[in-house]
């Protein structure tokens, strides 16, 4: 697969490592939900992006729309509790996540999502995480980006109200917890500017997808 991706300006080392997690800093964002966001987590994010594009088993899907079949606007592939993570950085990334809200969230997070964004034509519509126990009980999805920025956007579920707006790429983080996939929605739109792109890894604990 080709990858045309604009390393960051920030971001000029090839040894790829997080940082520390004490930088987190919440949002309250209402009715229970919240986000937790900490830019640049991981350095070396854009060796990391090489290493994924290239190597992982991505694969494309098509789905039932509006009764026709189309396209996933993305590619995409997951890895369950027990498989190995295609690069030990991530391994070592929901290690530390887990360590870091073992209280708040009372159990690890055991699974780790892709999502590749060639470009701005790709995208994910609205959504809240409530396959399983995210439809009825409060947690947590981990998203570590690496590549280009897209923005992730979060609104109320059913609409109304303001909508926030927060670039992620190059190694941030967010941390979206609380009431946040059952009250809240989220989605990366598609871009008509120049977007490179962008992977997103979503960390989750068991049962959540």
């Amino acid at each position: 697969m080709t990858t045309h991706l604009q390393g960051s300006l920030f971001d000029q080392t090839d040894e790829v490592r997080l940082g520390p997690l004490d930088g987190l800093r919440r949002t309250r964002l209402g009715s229970g939900a919240w986000i937790d966001l900490l830019p640049g987590w991981l350095s070396g994010a854009d060796a990391l992006f090489e290493r994924l594009a290239a190597e992982v088993p991505w694969r494309a899907e098509r789905r039932e729309m509006y009764e026709r079949v189309v396209d996933v606007p993305r590619l995409l592939a997951f890895y369950g509790a027990s498989d190995p993570l295609p690069h030990p950085l991530l391994a070592e990334a929901r290690d530390a996540l887990s360590a870091h809200y073992a209280e708040e969230l009372g159990e690890p997070f055991t699974t780790a999502g892709l999502c590749h964004y060639r470009d701005g034509r790709d995208s994910v519509a609205w959504h809240g995480d409530r396959i399983g126990r995210g439809a009825r009980q409060d947690t947590m999805v981990a998203i570590l980006s690496v590549g280009a920025p897209r923005d992730l956007l979060l609104r109320p579920a059913g609409g109304g109200g303001g909508t926030v707006r927060r670039p992620l790429g190059h190694g941030d983080l967010i941390v979206m917890g609380g009431s946040c996939q059952r009250t809240w929605e989220h989605c990366v739109p598609k871009s008509t500017r120049a977007a490179g792109p962008r992977i997103s890894v979503q960390f989750r604990p068991h049962g959540v997808r």
